[in-house]
């Protein structure tokens, strides 16, 4: 029996990383939770590892995915000295026809594989097809056979996404995503069987597009983050079969949002930057929408001079916004005043960032309920931040009095922070009081 080889390569990376066994073993734990793996492992597993012994398969991609979010670069197999993985296994083959986008939407429906696919991390090493790439790889897409589709088939698409848009903003997504994937698996697919002119091919494909990015988003509200990511990358592929530049760039900004809210600044500015790059003839309001998003993810990098200047130009394309680019009317002050807020946050402006987030309450014309709830929050923490505990008690309190009626995986997320952040302060009345509201909730929803 051959005696096992130190892998000097794995040896190599993690001694780039600057961890020692003990912490590399401890985020490797963690990022097994995005998974829904509890892993146990420790330095002396490291050390296993280093001396030759192969970590399982499943644990092979998470040593991978782990290493080239310290280090901002993918790392493959060969790299780490793993050997490398059969062909069938990489997650990240495209959905090239219509057979797989189907097969990938019945899975996402079915209760016996929707655990499979929620384990999925979001990786750092995913690469968003560029435009002429999405363009050109989908061809199988913008062919039908079968039955003819018109005008209303597309615009049955475009009305079930505005509704279904519409029940996840007010009740959240855990009762809108199994109606969009429902709808995807069961009409969509069908639709995109059937034959079409080109023009209404290309509609299709366009709305099919915009509801996998919306589901995307409402998994991402899941905490489902790695389905999130691949919901978005076909989205992207749709986009790119139905040449729609429009969706194609909307997609890439909120795979950045993704990005930055998770703590990943390089992969969130990659994908902002290449949203404004690639988006033709802009309108300033679609500007400011691009700008604000690249605005955020270079202050998250650090870049001060980048995060200001984008911030400028989207102030500027704003305030030469008029009526058109309604697909981006939301962009509006209150979106503006929220970049304002995250850019002060991540350059170390706390002060400025709590106040720049409450003006962004008093701006907003229309509060979506899951939004002004998840808001409320994030204000909330930025209060306390600051030392103005009263005023984060009283912003908390609002955030209260929607979250029973929203169910959320982020919100969900920002109510166990805010119960941690209080217990150190249960001698204020007000901490108090919230903490005790707080706790008669977790009850009454069992958590």
């Amino acid at each position: 029996m051959a005696s096992r080889q130190p892998n000097d390569r794995l040896r190599l990376l993690l001694e780039q990383t600057g961890w020692t066994h003990g912490q590399f073993a401890r985020r490797l734990n963690r990022l097994g939770t995005e998974t829904g793996r509890t892993l146990r492992y420790d330095g002396s597993s490291v050390c296993h590892w280093l001396n030759g012994v192969l970590p399982r398969p499943p644990v092979r991609r998470l040593v991978l995915e782990l290493l080239s979010r310290r280090l901002n670069h993918p790392v493959t197999h060969t790299e780490a000295g793993f050997p490398p993985p059969p062909a069938h296994s990489s997650p990240a083959t495209p959905a090239r026809t219509v057979e797989e986008l189907a097969e990938f939407w019945r899975q996402d429906m079915d209760p016996s594989r929707r655990g499979v696919l929620g384990t999925a991390f979001f990786s750092v090493t995913l690469t968003a097809p560029e435009w002429a790439e999405a363009v050109s790889r989908t061809a199988a897409l913008r062919r039908g056979e079968g039955s003819r589709i018109g005008e209303g088939e597309v615009a049955t698409v475009t009305a079930m996404t505005r509704r279904i848009s519409e029940l996840d903003n007010e009740f959240g997504t855990f009762h809108a995503r199994p109606m969009a994937v429902s709808f995807l698996a069961n009409t969509v697919s069908l639709y995109l069987r059937a034959d079409a002119s080109a023009q209404v091919r290309a509609a299709l494909l366009s709305a099919a597009s915009g509801l996998c990015r919306l589901t995307g988003y409402m998994a991402v509200d899941e905490t489902l983050h790695g389905l999130g990511q691949r919901y978005y990358l076909k989205a992207l592929e749709l986009a790119g079969a139905a040449r729609d530049h429009s969706a194609y760039c909307g997609t890439l900004r909120m795979m950045s949002v993704q990005a930055v809210d998770l703590g990943h600044g390089p992969v969130a500015r990659r994908l902002a930057d290449a949203a404004a790059g690639a988006a033709p003839d802009t309108g300033p309001r679609r500007r400011a929408f691009l700008a604000g998003q690249q605005a955020h993810a270079a202050a998250h990098t650090g870049d001060r001079a980048a995060a200001l200047r984008h911030l400028g130009e989207a102030e500027a394309a704003l305030d030469r916004a008029g009526t058109e680019d309604e697909g981006f009317a939301s962009y509006d002050p209150a979106a503006l005043m929220y970049h304002v807020s995250q850019v002060r946050y991540h350059l170390g402006d706390r002060q400025g960032s709590a106040d720049a987030m409450q003006a962004t309450e008093r701006l907003r014309h229309v509060g979506y309920r899951r939004t002004t709830v998840r808001r409320h929050f994030l204000l909330a923490e930025r209060q306390l931040a600051v030392g103005r505990l009263e005023e984060a008690c009283a912003t908390w309190n609002q955030a209260l009095d929607g979250y029973p009626r929203v169910r959320s995986g982020r919100c969900d997320e920002r109510f166990t922070a805010m119960r941690a952040l209080l217990r150190p302060h249960l001698r204020n009345r007000h901490a108090r009081q919230v903490h005790e509201r707080a706790a008669a909730l977790a009850a009454r929803r069992g958590s």
